[in-house]
């Protein structure tokens, strides 16, 4: 079960799509390159498996005409026949209210994914699995308000330090830190392995602790869509059935052209170093 590079193609066609961890509001979000990402790919299926929105992070506040684009893309393809299903996380949590209602969409709190294989796999976002105080809504409030915090010291650190887009801050590493002990190792994986296990599945695809994984627990599988804020990650089902890992790649950006220097008149390059 091999990753490969998404956005090479024109536009790649895939049985099923899982996404999540979008986080559409918060500072940190990228709705550009979900966007760019989504312009890529055709899916019969189309799970959107937890924190698609973070409502802690004051909901609107970041919004953008970017984040109004990934929504008027994913209902467009509802009108058009694909089946959206969204189970939301811990950062959206209010989208699991009996009332709630995406125009389209299916609310699930988890579902079973029948692939093309026969597999079925147990698909939730995670949260579920994590101990009973990360599952407190004051937690995930405390960790969006810092997480939004070291993002600002992340930008200020990088514009003071010259540090670049490939490189780690001082900020970043200790997000980085936070995730990974919010993830409680690899407890958080195993417990997700055992809830597969016991719904009788052949594995499990969830999201939430933004760390993309595809691997084998034995005879079942353990897959992550990872995340939009870092990893920029998805899972992909392919025709036969066949799980695979894809990640996007931004294209480079590219920098104003600089202006011709003028010539004097006798054609020798005017404006030169005294």
């Amino acid at each position: 079960m091999p990753s490969s590079p998404a956005g090479t193609d024109a536009r790649r066609t895939l049985r099923s799509l899982f996404l999540s961890d979008l986080h559409l509001g918060a500072r940190a979000s990228r709705p550009g390159h979900v966007l760019d990402f989504l312009r890529g790919i055709e899916a019969e299926t189309i799970y959107l498996v937890g924190d698609i929105f973070d409502i802690w992070h004051g909901g609107r506040v970041h919004w953008s005409d970017a984040h109004d684009a990934v929504l008027t893309d994913l209902h467009a393809r509802a009108r058009d026949g694909t089946r959206i299903v969204y189970l939301p996380g811990n950062h959206d949590a209010a989208m699991r209210a009996p009332d709630a209602n995406m125009d389209g969409w299916e609310l699930r709190e988890a579902v079973v994914h029948k692939a093309a294989d026969g597999r079925r796999y147990l698909v939730l976002h995670g949260d579920q699995c994590d101990p009973r105080f990360l599952r407190w809504h004051f937690m995930t409030r405390l960790g969006s308000r810092l997480d939004a915090l070291l993002r600002q010291v992340d930008d200020w650190q990088r514009k003071r330090c010259d540090i670049g887009p490939d490189e780690r801050s001082p900020a970043q590493r200790v997000i980085d830190r936070a995730n990974q002990v919010m993830a409680m190792g690899d407890r958080f994986e195993r417990r997700l392995i055992k809830l597969a296990q016991a719904s009788g599945t052949m594995g499990v695809i969830c999201g939430h602790s933004h760390k993309p994984a595809l691997r084998q627990h034995g005879e079942l599988v353990y897959a992550n869509c990872g995340d939009w804020i870092d990893s920029l990650t998805a899972l992909a089902e392919e025709s036969r059935g066949t799980l695979r890992l894809l990640e996007f790649t931004p294209a480079p950006a590219t920098l104003p052209a600089l202006p011709k220097p003028a010539k004097s008149n006798d054609g020798a390059l005017a404006g030169g170093i005294a």
